[in-house]
């Protein structure tokens, strides 16, 4: 792999980070805390800035990954397929979540579509 190809991994990689981890540190630490004070505005200020985060984080994984299924051949791939099925719905999810943000069913779905999601690209890479 090439110097370029790697920074391009690298940026998906990041970018899956900020979008996975976000949501771990939103369901696991975050939400409990600011729930507990009882500020409803403060925890849609959280939800808004991770928004526009995730959302950015997201355009750079559509890019990267096109990019990269591109140069590796993988758009016959049945496993990116699933994939790009479940970033689908992921985004379908989330547009969901945003009309009913306190739903807990819709942020295990995106949870799970997300570790899936994750678990698939990395059978992509072997």
């Amino acid at each position: 792999m090439t110097t370029g190809w790697l920074i391009v991994l690298f940026l998906h990689v990041l970018a899956m980070a900020f979008f996975v981890g976000g949501q771990i540190m939103l369901a696991a630490v975050v939400v409990p805390a600011v729930r507990s004070g009882r500020d409803p505005e403060r925890m849609r200020a959280v939800a808004r800035r991770f928004g526009v985060g995730s959302a950015i984080a997201l355009l750079v994984l559509l890019a990267t990954g096109a990019a990269m299924a591109s140069e590796f051949g993988l758009w016959d791939s049945g496993t990116l397929h699933l994939k790009l099925g479940l970033v689908v719905a992921v985004i379908a999810l989330t547009a969901l979540h945003t009309r009913f943000p306190g739903s807990n069913v819709l942020n295990a779905l995106v949870f799970l579509a997300t570790i899936a999601i994750v678990w698939l690209g990395l059978d992509l890479t072997r």
